[in-house]
């Protein structure tokens, strides 16, 4: 069949607040468009998107996961991703590789914290969005409520689009475009043909005018052919000109015959076996192997990945999870869903295999690079940024079962950060031992919390050549991660504002070794606050043990809006300091005689209060302590 005749293949994304069904809906997607023979249980372990043996014990999604189907000529490829937050990493990289999300929303549950983090994700991806109501079988389930929260939460009365009804379809589509509402006006549903409708559908869709939504039961099969037929009517039309080669990596797994594999997300272009292709993020080329397409649980070789579609890429041995592939302009940027706050102390019980696992560990970090491993060899201590417990559980896991290491845990440790306390400036000069020659002058000036790091240079080529100014740009991150207080620094404003190379004694990173040493200077000038992990929490509880509870998130320095009643029970939002409520999860049970409900996701930082928190020594030598730094940068110390 000429591809230009087909519909441009889909990819959807299955986002959802943990325990959603999303899952169960992406089993019933699947059974009913014939791509599985068997409907899979998420409470039998043999859900055909959970692979790992702990997704099928605990019934959780661990790992983003991705299918294909096709309906009414439509290739349909389905990401499911995890709804708990310590994954969310994954889910934070797949919606970087999505056409569309379905949000699952429990009608009994409605809209909770993480469905509010993973819309204002995708919003701000510019990523649309429709909605499945699901669990309309439940007891409590309360669809109309379901929607005045979606209304509130998108800002947008979401709509039902009947497919089958053309009266009803036209009408509703003609509120979203001004020429269509008077050929309405003019002529009814009858002025329209069905392609010019469902060209008005995409359009509506796609600008993000309109937010359809579905009710259904996914246990029960109810409602999902509904969404099938709602998702192939979404489907743009193929294109003559793919363009050039874009695509992102959304996920990474290792095979034991083959190496790591790349699950890309092609936007334009094409790829075959045997290609050479360009890995912007790690600026390396990378020589394609095999390409296979996905089917759940298993591959076959496709030998070919175009524009649109999603595929399992075999040889690209240098390629991390979230890396773009040739042209970044059609990737969407990435969102802000995880944030990890804690870390973690990795330990083998075997002495002798600390190798094994620092090598473990690194692969792992390619599969998610949120996991940010610190191995600081002359201590023998491994570190690991992690999101939460179940996380770590799992890291113990992968480690026993994947790798046959067996490794333990220390208890998770916050992660802080530091922010300046004022402007100031840093200087430093590296000109010996010779032969080097690095001289720079830095300006630094906070910004406001969650404004991240902004670096700009006001130096002329003349002075610093444009590719040591390059060196100095790509160093700041490195020299960033620990400083006065030994956390990581952020929301500043650092200004490459004077300096000088030598013609002569300048060599080729002089600069590198030197980055650090100025902004240590810096900031030390400066002066450095200490930020704390906060938690955005929502309880659910009964009156009489509001007391009780209030008093509790006082005594962990939270703060709260006044309770409401929602859905029959009380319901209080706020926020809470990670350090001091990281049990309250546990102690909720015996604290409520386990009748409340939390729900909690990031906040972002906010400055420590006096006596709160708590400095680090500097990991590794330290800038500050300039003659040791440089040897040891050299190579010289022997450590």
């Amino acid at each position: 069949m000429d591809r230009l005749k087909e519909p441009r293949p889909l990819t959807i994304g299955l986002l959802a607040h943990v325990d959603g069904g999303k899952t169960t809906l992406t089993e019933q997607m699947l059974f009913k468009a014939g791509a599985v023979r068997a409907l899979g249980r998420v409470d039998e372990g043999s859900a055909h998107t959970d692979f790992m043996d702990f997704e099928r014990r605990r019934g959780i999604s661990v790992r983003a996961a991705s299918a294909l189907l096709s309906w009414k000529g439509v290739k349909i490829y389905i990401i499911d991703t995890p709804g708990h937050s310590d994954f969310s990493g994954e889910t934070q990289r797949a919606a970087r590789a999505m056409d569309l999300a379905v949000i699952v929303v429990s009608a009994v549950e409605g809209v909770q914290p993480q469905t509010e983090l993973i819309w204002q994700a995708l919003d701000s991806m510019s990523v649309p969005a429709l909605f499945f109501i699901n669990k309309m079988d439940r007891v409590g389930a309360d669809s109309a409520a379901a929607v005045e929260e979606i209304t509130e939460l998108t800002g947008s009365r979401p709509r039902r689009v009947e497919l089958g009804d053309m009266e009803s379809l036209a009408e509703t589509l003609a509120e979203y475009d001004d020429a269509a509402l008077e050929r309405y006006l003019d002529g009814g549903a009858e002025a329209f043909t069905g392609g010019e409708l469902l060209s008005l559908l995409r359009e509506a869709f796609y600008a993000k005018k309109l937010i359809p939504f579905i009710c259904g039961a996914a246990l029960r099969g109810e409602g999902v052919e509904e969404l099938l037929h709602l998702l192939s009517a979404l489907a743009r039309p193929a294109e003559a000109d793919d363009g050039p080669l874009s695509g992102v990596v959304f996920k990474v797994e290792h095979s034991e015959s083959l190496g790591r594999v790349a699950h890309l997300r092609l936007f334009s272009g094409s790829l075959k076996n045997r290609d050479s292709i360009r890995n912007v993020t790690r600026d390396c080329e990378e020589k394609v192997t095999q390409i296979r397409e996905v089917l759940g649980a298993r591959e076959k070789d496709s030998g070919i990945l175009r524009g649109g579609e999603v595929g399992a890429v075999y040889g690209m041995a240098r390629t991390v999870s979230g890396d773009i592939i040739g042209d970044p302009a059609f990737v969407p940027p990435p969102a802000d869903i995880a944030a990890p706050m804690l870390r973690v102390r990795v330990t083998p019980r075997d002495e002798s295999r600390y190798p094994a696992l620092v090598a473990a560990l690194t692969e792992l970090a390619a599969e998610d690079p949120l996991l940010d491993v610190i191995w600081e060899r002359e201590l023998r201590e491994l570190l690991v940024r992690v999101t939460g417990l179940i996380q770590t559980e799992i890291l113990r896991l992968t480690l026993s079962e994947r790798f046959g290491i067996e490794a333990d845990t220390g208890e998770p440790m916050v992660i802080y950060r530091e922010r300046p306390l004022k402007s100031g400036r840093g200087h430093v000069e590296y000109t010996m031992p010779k032969p080097c020659w690095a001289v720079m002058d830095f300006e630094i000036e906070p910004l406001p919390p969650g404004s991240g790091v902004i670096f700009e240079s006001t130096v002329a080529n003349d002075k610093i050549f444009q590719r040591y100014q390059a060196q100095v740009r790509q160093t700041i991150p490195e020299a960033l991660r620990q400083g006065p207080r030994g956390w990581e620094v952020t929301d500043l404003r650092i200004t490459l504002c004077g300096g000088e190379h030598h013609t002569v004694h300048t060599h080729p990173l002089d600069f590198v070794l030197a980055t650090p040493m100025g902004i240590m200077d810096a900031l030390v000038n400066c002066g450095t606050e200490l930020l704390e992990p906060m938690l955005k929490f929502r309880l659910t509880f009964p009156e009489e043990v509001s007391g009780k509870l209030i008093g509790e998130i006082i005594s962990m320095r939270g703060s709260f809006d006044s309770p409401v009643v929602k859905r029959g029970s009380f319901m209080m939002e706020g926020l809470l300091p990670l350090a001091s409520s990281m049990d309250f999860p546990l102690r909720l049970a015996s604290l409520s005689g386990g009748r409340a409900a939390l729900s909690t996701r990031s906040a972002g930082y906010a400055p420590c209060p006096p006596g709160e928190g708590f400095e680090q020594p500097y990991r590794g030598v330290s800038p500050l302590d300039r003659a040791k730094y440089i040897l040891y940068k050299r190579g010289a110390l022997g450590v």
